[in-house]
């Protein structure tokens, strides 16, 4: 595909991701164009693979989860890489998994209830996947900045 992101698409990604709910008609009012504009542009975001969907995003704390902790995850060989994000997709506590340079082969982001819990995910689901060599594990305090990038 040939389309190039333009300043209205910005601004329309800029003014959704403040308020994914609002209408398309609002944003079209803002910005002085047409519904149907802002539906073809965002319609092709999406193909392009620009906006990858929207989300409801829970508090953790609401809901029971109240300890956020980061792994470093040393792989036994970097070829168990696929395995290992294989099983790892099936642990619903993970919310996030990077492939990493530098000391860990992972670095991963867990939710969990309590240390109790955390301690049962670590022992019980991620260190017994094969591949899986040793962790190292850092509870989070407290999330500071959580955030977009910021388009200008």
């Amino acid at each position: 595909m040939n389309y190039e992101i333009d300043n209205l698409d910005r601004q329309i990604l800029r003014l959704l991701m403040q308020d994914v709910t609002r209408a398309y008609t609002d944003i079209a009012k803002e910005l002085n164009v047409s519904g149907g504009t802002i539906h073809v542009r965002m319609k092709k975001l999406l193909e392009m693979g620009v906006v990858k969907g929207s989300q409801l995003l829970i508090d953790p704390v609401a809901v029971g989860f109240d300890v956020c902790a980061f792994l470093g995850v040393f792989l036994e060989k970097g070829s168990e890489y696929k395995d290992a994000v294989l099983q790892m997709q099936a642990i619903p506590e993970i919310v996030e998994l990077h492939y990493t340079t530098g000391s860990y082969s992972m670095f991963v982001k867990v939710i969990c209830q309590d240390t109790k819990h955390l301690r049962e995910v670590l022992n019980e689901k991620i260190q017994v996947i094969p591949g899986v060599q040793r962790t190292e594990t850092f509870i989070s305090l407290e999330e500071s900045i959580s955030r977009q990038i910021a388009l200008v």
